[in-house]
């Protein structure tokens, strides 16, 4: 069964781990959506998620997942040793959530805003739902 990965389509860290979940999921399990387009806007009202989030949301067995808990339930299904971070869903989700948002809070001054889309390849436009 895939799962949706919703993203900010203007942030360089996020477009860096859509390329970075793609190449480690060579089963296709994760399909992707940018938050700004139809089907992000239509998923984040049909789950109640607040529009403005500033996380990435995985979207899976009917359920929306939000912050570390998306990002850490995404690593879980890829391959190599980034699976191994998923055993960060034992710590507390309030202290990954303190993390996660830091870092979400900083991303565009630390790596800037994403001015243009680079052209996906064939493979990734099969997987993108925008």
């Amino acid at each position: 069964m895939s799962a949706i990965v919703l993203f900010d389509g203007d942030c360089h860290v996020c477009n860096w781990s859509i390329q970075f979940i793609m190449k480690r999921d060579p089963s296709g399990k994760f399909k992707f959506a940018s938050l700004q387009g139809d089907i992000g806007r239509k998923l984040t009202k049909t789950y109640r998620s607040d529009p403005m989030i500033d996380s990435v949301l995985l979207v899976e067995n009917d359920q929306m997942w939000s912050k570390s808990t998306a990002a850490l339930r995404i690593c879980r299904e890829l391959e190599g040793p980034v699976r191994y971070l998923s055993l960060g869903l034992m710590i507390p989700r309030p202290l990954r959530d303190l993390v996660y948002d830091f870092i979400a809070r900083n991303r565009f001054h630390w790596f800037g805003r994403k001015e243009q889309c680079d052209l996906p390849t064939k493979e990734e436009r099969r997987r993108l739902l925008d």
